[in-house]
């Protein structure tokens, strides 16, 4: 017996808004690459869906091909485990114990922010928690928190990081942004690739059906680390594939603002704007604790603690040719901390949003 078709206005609006959104995506890549600008298959979409959003334009989010791209990301980072990076793991040990203490200041100073600017002190908890955008909206919205107001807020974190991040990175680091992503496709061993793709899409499921945060970027991390630790992958994703990760990344941030209010404008977008300069100082403050102490490099320091998204901070150090084992396990350490952390946290704070 076949199933019922869906209904006939909802599929193709939606199919077609999501084309639309693509074609956005694809002219703000081509526009910036033209134009000789840096990361254009990043900021490209990510410019032009914002604009696009902003102005009101129906756009439309990619859904589960934005999660498989993610997938690629989390294949990247575990094809750079190495038994190398493996032995050198101890050495880290001392940065690595930094990112607790600095979660912890950041919601010591960020919840009393919110709280001053009038949000409730469930939405100012989770606002100021420097987790997973997904993740913190999902929180504090079982907890009773303003859910869009909590999605533009972290929404927000994460666009003026990635923008800034690599302004930060040529400006003041000399970082050049040209670090390879990878060999063209046409270079790779067709096993590893079969290896790579199976590792992104059975790493995903796996993960996601027992329940692991992260699932579609950590499930193929863990399970090419594996294959990569055991001899049989020796490379990276192609840059093709990275360079689709970043569109589909780009993409995705620009949309978070489709039907943006002026009130929500003006109101959690500005006061997201305002705690990432917060942020920037406290992450200011401790990549220079880990510069002079010599627990890090000047970049990888400075990318281990920029409080961006996990994919995204993937990328810049894709890009920024930096140490990406140092780089994504402090920013693993932090989501951990964030997740495990928070909810305990606030229920032993007694935080819950004030009746009526």
């Amino acid at each position: 017996m076949p199933l019922l078709p869906a209904p006939r206005s909802l599929v193709p609006d939606q199919m077609s808004r999501r084309m639309a959104t693509l074609a956005l995506a694809l002219l703000g890549a081509g526009v910036f690459h033209l134009l000789g600008l840096p990361l254009p298959f990043l900021f490209g979409p990510m410019a032009a869906c914002l604009i696009a959003a902003l102005a009101g334009a129906p756009l439309k989010g990619m859904g589960t091909i934005s999660t498989l791209a993610r997938t690629i990301l989390g294949v990247a980072v575990g094809a750079s485990i190495t038994p190398e990076v493996v032995g050198r793991i101890p050495q880290m040990a001392g940065s690595v114990a930094l990112v607790p203490v600095y979660v912890v200041i950041i919601g010591l100073v960020g919840v009393p922010f919110f709280r001053r600017l009038g949000y409730d002190p469930v939405t100012a908890w989770y606002a100021a928690m420097p987790g997973g955008l997904q993740d913190m909206v999902l929180f504090g919205k079982e907890a009773g928190g303003d859910a869009r107001a909590l999605a533009l807020i972290h929404a927000t974190r994460v666009l003026i990081i990635v923008t800034l991040a690599p302004i930060i990175l040529t400006g003041l680091y000399g970082s050049s942004l040209t670090g390879a992503l990878g060999a063209p496709v046409r270079d790779l061993p067709v096993i590893e690739l079969a290896l790579m793709a199976g590792a992104a899409v059975i790493g995903w499921k796996v993960a996601e059906r027992i329940g692991l945060f992260g699932a579609s970027i950590l499930g193929p991390m863990i399970l090419t680390a594996a294959l990569s630790l055991g001899g049989l992958i020796h490379s990276r994703p192609p840059a093709e594939a990275i360079l689709l990760a970043q569109l589909f990344i780009g993409l995705g941030i620009g949309v978070q603002y489709v039907g943006v209010t002026l009130r929500e404008l003006r109101s959690f977008i500005l006061s997201g704007l305002a705690f990432v300069a917060v942020l920037a100082v406290l992450a200011a403050i401790f990549t220079e604790i880990v510069t002079l102490t010599g627990l890090a490099q000047p970049v990888e320091g400075f990318l281990a603690f920029a409080p961006g998204g996990q994919a995204e901070m993937t990328v810049l150090a894709l890009v920024a040719g930096a140490d990406l084992g140092f780089v994504i396990l402090h920013h693993l350490t932090r989501i951990v901390v964030v997740i495990l952390g928070a909810p305990v946290a606030a229920r032993l704070l007694g935080i819950k949003r004030p009746e009526g």
